[in-house]
């Protein structure tokens, strides 16, 4: 009997081993979502020639989003310089809030590609459950990172996790 616990153990062991492996280089979701213009755009179509990727899920009616993407907007140029990422800002903002994002994007000067989920396919898909929720991609578009909520300087350590996956390390959770 005690052999067959101690299979047992180490067989659920090995597979949450596996699972976590499995979230730590989880893909991208192939999702249709809109660009500001309205027009269809696949996630599967997401890259950034081998450097990292940060999706940025928000509304606009919440105010940590606003404040974490103006944070990151004020240092992105030089992100970009040093790093090569590429920040994706997505609203889950439904039909009728969406009219707004244009506008909150246009007067926050915000050179993201900003994409709308309107139908929260692609937050379903990522299991994003509240807003904000950032992903990290490598630059094989694998998911190796995710934070869900926003604090003042949560960006300075998103962009030393940033730093080190372009150098092509590896990050913990």
């Amino acid at each position: 009997m005690k052999k067959v616990v101690v299979s047992l153990c180490l067989s659920l062991l090995f597979f949450a081993a596996q699972a976590q492996n499995t979230e730590k280089t989880r893909k991208l979701p192939a999702v249709d979502v809109k660009t500001l213009d309205g027009k269809v755009f696949n996630t599967s179509q997401l890259s950034n020639n081998g450097k990292p990727v940060i999706i940025s899920f928000w509304a606009t009616w919440c105010k940590p989003c606003i404040t974490e993407l103006i944070n990151i907007s004020d240092v992105y140029e030089d992100w970009q310089k040093e790093t090569g990422v590429k920040l994706v800002a997505v609203s889950i903002d439904d039909v009728r809030n969406a009219a707004k994002v244009g506008p909150l994007v246009n007067g926050k000067a915000w050179t993201y590609d900003v994409y709308l989920d309107q139908n929260q396919d692609l937050k379903r898909a990522l299991n994003v459950n509240n807003v904000p929720h950032t992903f990290l991609l490598n630059g094989n578009g694998e998911i190796v990172w995710q934070h869900n909520a926003y604090a003042e300087g949560d960006e300075k350590r998103l962009f030393e996790l940033v730093k080190k996956v372009s150098a092509g390390e590896a990050i913990s959770h």
